[in-house]
């Protein structure tokens, strides 16, 4: 198994596939290695008509805690990582987040959709005490989905929430018991994938699609997103299982 296949690791289970963060003696932290992984592992999630949903995790006693800076004082920033952080994944990907998600890892759990953390995690941005910048996309995406006080705060200050405060701004999804994280966002993918996958993932575009537009400017964005999955084969298939009272059986295109 190449470095790469190793630092990050899959499996499909149903219509979903986890994906897991494989450094655990280094806390999951970004190398190229990692990073590239994670960039096949979302490939792999979006380009697989079997499958809807993916899950996100990391290995041993916590999510991600952010870039590997031994790695980066040798070789530079990893090599990819903006790649997964700027585009993420075109179909919906759920972070399950156990012990920390910390800096880079913070981000990582921003660019997916949903969070699904255990009791006590904690989830932070701590690049101010390091002489860095949060530049992955926290000080993006953390004034969308907490209060602007407290993403201020979080990244002035360095210092973390719980996944409980979390919950409580709507940051995180559900809470967990602890090691419940990766069961937890198995039922919320499963409970995702049981839809219609085109549906599904045009969902998400659309709700992304709603910051920085107008109402006519999302209107006219959805009509052709509207008419690819009005279209569809699954678009007849939906119906069609409804009115003979059986479970639809989605081919994703």
């Amino acid at each position: 198994m190449s470095d790469q296949a190793a630092a990050v690791v899959t499996e499909v289970r149903g219509r979903v596939l986890l994906i897991t963060l494989n450094r655990p003696d280094q806390m999951n932290a970004v190398n190229t290695d990692l990073a590239q992984g994670l960039v096949a592992a979302v490939r792999e999630l979006d380009e697989n008509p079997e499958l809807t949903a993916g899950v996100l995790t990391g290995a041993g006693r916590g999510f991600c805690a952010g870039m590997d800076l031994k790695a980066f004082l040798t070789d530079g920033p990893p090599v990819g990582f903006n790649e997964f952080l700027e585009n993420g994944a075109k179909k919906p990907l759920i972070a399950a987040v156990e012990g920390f998600a910390l800096a880079g890892g913070l981000e990582v759990a921003l660019t997916c959709d949903l969070i699904v953390a255990a009791e006590g995690v904690k989830l932070g941005i701590p690049e101010v005490g390091v002489g860095l910048l949060a530049a992955g996309g926290a000080l993006l995406r953390l004034p969308s989905r907490v209060p602007y006080a407290v993403a201020m705060e979080m990244a002035l200050t360095a210092d973390p929430i719980t996944a409980e405060k979390g919950a409580e701004y709507g940051l995180v999804s559900r809470v967990t018991e602890k090691g419940g994280a990766v069961e937890g966002a198995m039922e919320l993918a499963d409970r995702i994938a049981r839809n219609a996958p085109l549906s599904v993932a045009a969902s998400k575009q659309m709700i992304q699609a709603v910051q920085g537009r107008t109402e006519a400017e999302f209107w006219e964005h959805q009509r052709p997103v509207m008419a690819a999955v009005f279209s569809s084969d699954d678009a007849k298939e939906g119906p069609k299982a409804f009115a003979e009272k059986r479970p639809p059986s989605w081919s994703g295109r």
